[in-house]
């Protein structure tokens, strides 16, 4: 029976000799690999486990297994059915113990033995298969990433949280475009506090604290942006921005992200591995967008990013030839599309009056009927609007 494997460890001698003996002896293959064992883990394999529900975690407890005790618990309490076999060089009973009561189904030691792999392969392939059911009950972290500026993405991202907003959802949006500083523009709000105070009391958040930092919008959502300072942009991390959305994730239903257009800086690749869809952004009448998106998806490629939750979202599209505009049919032949939105003079005049287009259901028209059915595409169906203050 194949099986689908997580493997967690910061040593890639580890996950190649994993990988080699998995799908070498044909007992599956590796689904989904993690470097980074910190607190947010557990987001990252519940959301690969919702893709791939009867999948078994590896757990590296080498490199420090104090730490990695505490993640991996903290990953079978979010996921009690999750099959877990955790892996040590101390194989003493103590240890084991240790690792039995943080939620290991089963003990590999190291360096691997080829008789000892067949057997936990052997009892993992006998143990009942019990699909994940129910989904995660954690919030839902979307990315919206420019292949180039002026394609729309601040747009984008500000009218999904308020549409989400306006649909009774719980929601928080976060702007790491330190240079732009958009969202709060499109908004016309204001806030005096920004993510540096935020990322400087990660460690002690709670919702009274967090939502004292944020500003929250008519429509109903809060925003977290940059200040505007340019010189500050470098003290909030990477760090920061993963212990913020561990938290933001278990209190809020939707994080909604405005990235920018830098997917190699730290923060933002950061919030790309964090979530569970991210929306890469191109524009159908600049056609500089489409090599800048066939760039990006080669990057994150290569940086390790599982490009399955990477979506390319076009704006401005039409399936009809115009002249100067780039063809649909390329664009999908060199991206495959995930969405289209056609173009409208709304989104403009929106930004213009500081609000989304969304809001006006009157005058969003064509836009507004694609704009929503893409937001039924991305949280699996629609919910009943609020009314907007």
């Amino acid at each position: 029976m194949a099986i689908d494997f997580i493997v967690a460890s910061p040593d890639e001698a580890f996950r190649a000799e994993v990988r080699r003996r998995i799908e070498g002896a044909g007992h599956g293959r590796v689904a989904a690999e993690y470097h980074e064992l910190g607190a947010s883990l557990y987001i990252r394999v519940l959301q690969d486990v919702e893709r791939h529900p009867e999948a078994a975690l590896i757990f590296d407890l080498a490199p420090d297994p104090d730490a990695g005790l505490k993640s991996m618990e903290k990953v079978k309490q979010a996921s009690p059915e999750l099959y877990t076999i955790a892996s040590n060089y101390e194989v003493d009973g103590e240890h084991i113990l240790l690792a039995v009561r943080a939620g290991a189904n089963d003990f590999l030691t190291q360096p691997f033995d080829t008789l000892e792999f067949q057997q936990v392969m052997e009892r993992l392939e006998r143990a009942p298969r019990r699909a994940i059911t129910g989904g995660s009950r954690l919030g839902k972290v979307y990315t919206f990433l420019g292949a180039k500026g002026g394609v729309g993405t601040t747009a984008l991202a500000v009218n999904t949280a308020a549409l989400l907003a306006l649909r009774k959802k719980q929601v928080v949006m976060v702007d790491l475009d330190w240079a732009a500083n958009d969202v709060v523009m499109q908004l016309n709000a204001a806030s005096q506090h920004s993510l540096l105070e935020i990322g400087e009391n990660v460690g002690r958040l709670d919702l009274s604290l967090f939502e004292g930092f944020v500003t929250r919008d008519r429509a109903g959502f809060y925003i977290a942006s940059p200040p505007d300072s340019l010189e500050q942009a470098g003290f909030f991390t990477e760090h920061m921005l993963r212990d913020l959305l561990t938290f933001l994730v278990e209190h809020y239903e939707a994080v909604v992200i405005d990235g920018g257009g830098r997917p190699d800086e730290d923060v933002v690749l950061g919030a790309i591995e964090s979530s569970t869809n991210t929306f890469l952004v191109v524009n159908q009448r600049i056609r500089e967008s489409i090599a800048g998106a066939e760039r990006h998806l080669a990057y994150l490629a290569g940086a390790g990013v599982d490009t399955g939750r990477l979506q390319v979202v076009v704006n401005e599209y039409s399936r009809q030839p115009v002249e100067g505009v780039v063809n649909y049919d390329e664009i999908q032949r060199r991206l495959s599309v995930f969405y289209g939105l056609p173009s409208s003079p709304v989104v403009q005049a929106g930004i213009n009056r500081g609000r989304p287009f969304i809001e006006d259901k009157q005058t969003s028209g064509e836009l507004g009927r694609a704009f929503k059915g893409f937001v039924d595409k991305i949280t699996g169906g629609k919910a009943p609007l609020a009314k907007s203050a």
